[in-house]
């Protein structure tokens, strides 16, 4: 007796998509394509002399769903970045084991930033002009978070280093946690800076800067 045709299995049933993921996959690929000719943009004519509109032509959507996606050419910078950003500071705060001493730690984390900027000079220099004092806009709020995120990572290994008797000043951890944030965020600014920034150096003057606050912090109140 022949078997009876299988329903679920006839091509239109297998390629049929439900709407709603449809809708959200024309999402993604329009917010890949903004992100790609933002990026190709800045890159090539520059931040300042790119324009949405070129932005939008360039991506094949109106300017109008480009500011769907971005309130201003700032916007577009925090768009193009906070993703790979986001996903760096998580995976390397995971991966610094507690094990080693805060400065070590505090290397390994910086030393990814540092080569994660080093590896797009042009639009890292955009995002770290850009980044001062950006509270608004529609990627603000996940920048700020990947901020917090970052400073909290830092936070915890402060505090585990003066439980262990590194550092002896009775200092919140966070307020020194914000204090080494500070200098590596105005340190990776000076360094990308450069006309051609290298990494092993700014690392390594990184490295004597944070080495000054730590001998300040291990030498006790006073």
């Amino acid at each position: 007796m022949p078997a009876k045709p299988n329903k679920s299995a006839s091509p239109s049933a297998a390629s049929a998509a439900p709407p709603l993921a449809l809708r959200e996959q024309n999402k993604h690929d329009k917010r890949e394509r903004i992100r790609d000719a933002a990026a190709e943009l800045f890159t090539r004519q520059g931040y300042a002399d790119a324009t949405m509109r070129q932005i939008a032509t360039h991506a094949h959507v109106g300017l109008g769903t480009l500011f769907n996606y971005a309130a201003d050419k700032r916007d577009l910078v925090f768009l193009i970045f906070n993703e790979e950003l986001g996903q760096l500071t998580d995976t390397i705060l995971a991966g610094t084991g507690t094990h080693e001493t805060l400065m070590e730690q505090l290397m390994a984390i910086f030393a990814a930033h540092y080569r994660f900027f080093g590896s797009r000079t042009e639009l890292s220099r955009i995002l770290l002009q850009e980044l001062t004092f950006y509270s608004q806009g529609k990627h603000a709020v996940e920048f700020q978070d990947i901020r917090h995120r970052l400073i909290a990572g830092i936070e915890t290994r402060v505090a585990a280093a003066q439980a262990a008797g590194q550092l002896r000043r009775q200092e919140p951890a966070e307020l020194v946690a914000r204090l080494l944030f500070f200098t590596y965020s105005a340190a990776v600014r000076w360094w990308i800076g450069a006309p051609t920034p290298q990494a092993d150096a700014g690392l390594a003057e990184l490295r004597r800067l944070l080495q000054m606050q730590m001998d300040g912090l291990a030498a006790g109140a006073g």
